[in-house]
């Protein structure tokens, strides 16, 4: 030891300094939790990433996205764990943060977007647990402990006893769904966070973690349950929806230890923003209850709503409308046997959809679009912008 101290005490001084620089920048690990359905799993594929470098309000994102090899970027300092994207409700995905941890290998949702900003935005290690299912709900599938049994209404009574349905089997089946995915939500969080290493293997537990979020991008399926909100068209028919959401929020911080967890709420946006109109519009009566929890004292800079309706793509719409309503135009009845009918309808229709759409409109379709307007067009630019204002909101309640 004298004698490398003798002959080498610069290089000693370096790993000593190297040493002490370390432990200075080192940082506990931050999570993320994401949790929703559908959407929140992910529908855009990979080969709509080329549609966000059409638009030069985008083109950044992109790049943001792709590694220097033109091929998603893969996250160095961020970890994930997802479940509900692989075709059962618990089979598990992990890995470095990168494309792929969508509802498919091939999809990306806001989780891949979320990653890359929040890593963008601090130099600690980053772990997202994502439990994601499609077609669930808020006021039975995530239902949380706080608000109590799911309660059928005079409205949905009547109706299932004109349907001739045994009411007591009903009840007693709504029982057992009620809160299922809440439940394996919490269960998989607790898990994760028991062994880190395992999917995140250079975890330093002597830095340990922070629990520092809580992202939730879910809607459609309370939107469309005409029976659980029967004066959905009116104003306040979503109001339940906005009770139930905040019992979700506190009994996600209490059963996690975490009481002052910031929480971002993706607030629907499937359409884009809504056109005033004197006509019933219960899209927008959902958009405003989820956006609520907010307003209360207690969330009061600690919960934030997304308005993710800015984040649909106007232009990749129109498009798509117009395609639409060609297709119908062409939908003519024939006398012919359906197999030779459908060639010919095939082959107007193609010409019809070349004569009646521009080159522009052809291209953004072919490149922006791989799934259905309620999976938000499948589209890598509306789901990568709504990732990335999700990290927004929570580096704005973090600070």
């Amino acid at each position: 030891m004298i004698l490398i101290l003798r002959y080498f005490p610069n290089v000693l001084l370096s790993l000593a300094a190297l040493f002490l620089t370390n432990q200075l920048q080192a940082k506990p690990l931050q999570v993320y939790i994401l949790a929703g359905q559908s959407n929140m799993q992910g529908h855009a594929k990979i080969s709509t990433f080329e549609h966000i470098g059409m638009d030069p309000a985008t083109k950044p994102m992109l790049a943001d996205m792709l590694g220097p090899d033109g091929k998603p970027k893969v996250c160095e300092r961020v970890w994930i764990s997802s479940i509900g994207c692989s075709g059962d409700d618990t089979t598990e995905q992990t890995g470095k943060l990168s494309a792929g941890f969508g509802a498919a290998t091939e999809k990306i949702g806001p989780e891949f977007t979320f990653g890359l900003y929040m890593e963008k935005s601090t130099d600690a290690p980053i772990l997202l647990i994502k439990t994601s299912w499609g077609g669930k709900s808020l006021n039975t599938d995530f239902r949380p402990p706080s608000a109590g049994p799911y309660t059928f209404s005079e409205t949905q009574l009547v109706d299932l006893q004109k349907k001739g349905k045994d009411i007591a089997t009903m009840k007693a089946d709504k029982e057992k769904e009620t809160g299922v995915y809440y439940r394996l939500m919490i269960e998989h969080v607790k898990k994760v966070i028991g062994d880190i290493k395992r999917v995140a293997p250079e975890y330093d537990a002597a830095q340990g973690y922070e629990l520092a979020g809580f992202a939730w991008f879910q809607g459609w399926n309370d939107l469309v349950d005409q029976g659980t909100y029967p004066n959905r068209d009116k104003p306040g028919g979503y109001d339940a929806y906005s009770t139930t959401m905040a019992h979700f929020i506190r009994d996600v911080r209490k059963d996690l230890n975490a009481p002052k967890m910031p929480f971002a709420i993706g607030v629907l946006g499937v359409g884009g923003p809504s056109v005033p109109s004197d006509k019933p519009d219960h899209k927008l009566n959902l958009r405003s209850a989820m956006a609520a929890p907010t307003l209360l004292p207690e969330f009061k800079g600690n919960v934030a709503a997304v308005m993710t309706e800015k984040y649909w793509d106007l232009e990749l719409d129109a498009a798509c409308a117009k395609r639409d309503k060609i297709k119908q135009q062409a939908k003519k009845p024939t006398a012919k046997g359906k197999k030779a009918a459908a060639v010919e309808d095939k082959a107007a229709l193609d010409k019809l959809l070349a004569e009646g759409l521009s080159d522009r409109e052809r291209l953004v379709i072919e490149k922006g679009v791989s799934n259905q307007g309620y999976h938000y067009l499948g589209s890598a630019k509306i789901l990568g912008s709504i990732g990335k204002g999700l990290a927004e909101s929570m580096i704005q309640l973090k600070k």
